[in-house]
């Protein structure tokens, strides 16, 4: 199994990051690489380096079990193992049908400078950030697979990375961006997950007011 989370996760690596890279400069001939946000310290220039720390722990988890990194017994089972790589599978390609639903707007990072549409339609009606959504699947399906303890503290980094990327800086840029279109689409659509942290009216106009 070990073998097999790490070459999930190079697969993962290859579709979610080269692949659909590789279409989006195909496609309007820009990467939509925007890179890590805010200055140094900042919650903004944190979440891009939690996600980056992220990703080497989801690469080395599966290499500390070929190294000998023994896992945490209560969760190795095979049942454990087996749900895990589906979770994983699942997510790699999740990851990349929505990537793809995003078409020319696909972006990593956000340049405040730039406009892009908002994207309501396809798995972006059923939640607002079904990408991230798919990665934390794809990371929590990599962790259960060899969960020792770098694995696991990388699904955690991952999740707090995820919810900071969304919090501090996606969602003020598309509040500045789309206005009232975002604000509705807010108050109906779930954050991560579908009815789960949308933002009622009254704090959107609070927000927008103050």
């Amino acid at each position: 199994m070990t073998v097999t989370a790490l070459a999930v996760f190079v697969v993962y690596l290859l579709v979610a990051f080269v692949v659909r890279t590789w279409l989006q400069v195909r496609r309007t001939g820009d990467s939509g690489w925007r890179g890590i946000s805010g200055r140094p310290g900042t919650s903004e220039w944190w979440a891009g380096i939690l996600f980056t720390v992220a990703l080497v722990a989801g690469f080395l988890g599966p290499v500390t079990a070929l190294l000998g990194l023994y896992p945490v017994d209560a969760l190795t089972t095979p049942f454990v193992q087996v749900t895990g790589m589906v979770l994983a599978l699942l997510g790699v390609l999740a990851t990349f049908v929505t990537q793809m639903a995003m078409g020319s707007n696909w972006r990593i990072g956000v340049d405040e400078t730039e406009r892009t549409d908002l994207v309501t339609s396809g798995p972006f009606a059923l939640v607002r950030n079904p990408i991230f959504t798919a990665m934390a699947f794809t990371g929590l399906g990599l962790a259960l697979m060899i969960p020792n303890v770098v694995a696991l503290t990388g699904f955690v980094l991952l999740l707090l990375a995820l919810h900071l990327q969304v919090r501090v800086v996606e969602e003020p840029y598309l509040r500045q961006v789309h206005g009232a279109a975002y604000a509705a689409y807010a108050a109906s659509t779930g954050r991560f997950l579908p009815g789960i942290g949308r933002t009622p009216a009254q704090t959107r106009t609070a927000e927008e007011t103050a």
